[in-house]
């Protein structure tokens, strides 16, 4: 069964181009952020997850529309990719270090999209990215794929460090979820 999925949402803010591949593939991103490229690299790649992603937004401004509007492509393309969600396991989640940071996410693809985000950033930015704009993609990322997301960072003194790991843990929770362990939908109601 191929999971994959093609996404294009223009707005008069952004025009957003995604390609997801569930089975993994290569990982090209462009969106003009160099950190939040760097950042989704690390999903895809944990989550062993094939993206090509283009994203053209207004820059000039700030950074919040690009990313908050990639979280929401990357949403609906994982909505897509994941179809009616029969045979994946449904629930992940994965601890992950970086130097003195670590992170928590757990997750549900149950349909029923809801974020529960504790993250204190100790620094404001990382090179043009705004560290508040994490919460952003998660909450898009999260209403657009149906994804009930828990994520923490338990501790952690750079903001760089938090980031890349709640990045890191998310894709290693999906790459738990999404696996195939049957036929059939994963729910005592028989639907998700």
């Amino acid at each position: 069964m191929e999971r994959i999925s093609n996404i294009s949402r223009e707005t008069k803010e952004t025009r957003i181009q995604a390609a997801l591949w569930l089975s993994g593939g290569p990982v090209e991103i462009d969106t003009g952020i160099g950190f939040f490229d760097h950042m989704l690299h690390a999903w895809a790649f944990y989550a062993g997850f094939g993206l090509t992603l283009t994203a053209k937004g207004d820059l000039e401004v700030d950074g919040h529309h690009t990313v908050e509007d990639t979280g929401i492509v990357l949403g609906q393309a994982l909505r897509e990719a994941l179809g009616d969600k029969a045979g994946i396991r449904r629930f992940g989640s994965a601890y992950v270090p970086m130097d003195e940071a670590l992170a928590f996410t757990a997750l549900d693809f149950s349909g029923r999209p809801f974020l529960v985000y504790e993250a204190d950033m100790p620094q404001a930015r990382m090179g043009a990215y705004d560290a508040c704009l994490t919460e952003e993609f998660m909450r898009a990322l999260a209403m657009n794929s149906g994804l009930t997301l828990h994520m923490r960072a338990q501790y952690g003194r750079n903001a760089h460090h938090i980031t890349e790991a709640l990045f890191k843990s998310l894709g290693l929770a999906m790459k738990d979820a999404v696996k195939m362990e049957g036929t059939g939908v994963t729910s005592t109601k028989g639907v998700l």
